[in-house]
């Protein structure tokens, strides 16, 4: 339930005209931008909401039970603000949004419209468009475990453990050369293996793609040069020295996790969890039937 300043209550039922809309943008990097569709700027809550950023919003729908909240953001693309590359290289994805209506003459006077995050974003030549999801969005994605032969952690993670940090695991090195569709030879190959990074991830630290992250499809030795060919292309230009931290991939089997993490203890996976076509098994003669365990060995 919203609560609503008197004072501000009171010009809404006077059909006062001195109203504007604010949106603060909080991406994952911990970036913050404030914008309003008022003809100055404004500033509350320790964010300044810029005037100049052509933002606006369409009217926005939300419901009392559980439905997804939703509305759009649109706007004009602004090198100060929102700019292209960073729509392009999805710094924007998933960003913590805050939509007020607020008195521009009081700004203390406000009521907070909507809170949630930016889903699809849609880019024209000169604007954009960004979908705004609400706070129950998050009831539509799956909790709990999946029960798989297979780990259902993310490599390093709280319940993983192994530390990412150990040279045995990442590197850091630079780009020598790259291809369009996403293939980069490195000016370092360290004294890994070969295909000891594939299914593991690329982070860029420096160049016009950094801080992004990106899956290795595949990592192989070519003529005695390692090359990394990403599952995606990247987003923004690759300069030769563009700076890149690899971590080492885990295909989350328990032999892996074995053998090249030593890390068996944190296995979170059920490796001995019967197939399908245990289901479709029937007793034979011959065979013990004592409800012992299946697996051997």
């Amino acid at each position: 339930m919203r609560t609503i300043h008197p004072d501000l209550q009171a010009d809404l039922d006077a059909g006062a005209t001195t109203l504007c809309r604010c949106w603060r943008v909080r991406r994952k990097d911990g970036l913050v931008l404030g914008f309003t569709d008022h003809d100055r700027t404004l500033a509350f809550e320790g964010t300044t909401f810029r005037a100049d950023t052509g933002a606006g919003a369409s009217m926005l729908q939300t419901g009392t039970g559980l439905s997804v909240d939703n509305a759009q953001a649109i706007g004009a693309l602004s090198d100060a603000a929102i700019n292209e590359d960073d729509l392009r290289a999805g710094r924007f994805d998933e960003a913590e949004v805050d939509h007020w209506l607020v008195d521009w003459r009081r700004p203390e006077r406000r009521v907070l419209l909507f809170r949630g995050t930016l889903g699809e974003v849609r880019r024209t030549e000169s604007a954009f468009e960004a979908e705004l999801r609400g706070l129950t969005e998050a009831l539509n994605q799956p909790v709990g475990r999946t029960i798989t032969r297979t780990c259902d952690r993310a490599l390093g993670d709280g319940k993983c453990r192994v530390d990412l940090s150990d040279p045995a695991y990442s590197h850091a090195t630079s780009v020598a050369s790259a291809t369009p569709d996403g293939r980069l030879q490195l000016v370092d190959s360290g004294s890994f293996a070969e295909g000891w990074f594939t299914g593991g991830s690329l982070v860029w630290t420096s160049g016009k793609n950094v801080d992004l992250r990106t899956t290795i499809k595949l990592d192989r030795r070519v003529k005695g040069e390692r090359v990394i060919a990403l599952s995606v292309a990247p987003v923004l230009e690759v300069r030769p020295g563009d700076g890149v931290r690899l971590t080492a991939g885990c295909d989350r089997r328990m032999e892996t996790c074995r053998d090249k993490f030593n890390n068996l203890l944190n296995f979170r996976g059920f490796p001995h969890i019967p197939g399908e076509d245990w289901l479709l098994a029937h007793p034979r003669g011959g065979e013990a039937h004592d409800g012992s365990s299946m697996h051997h060995g």
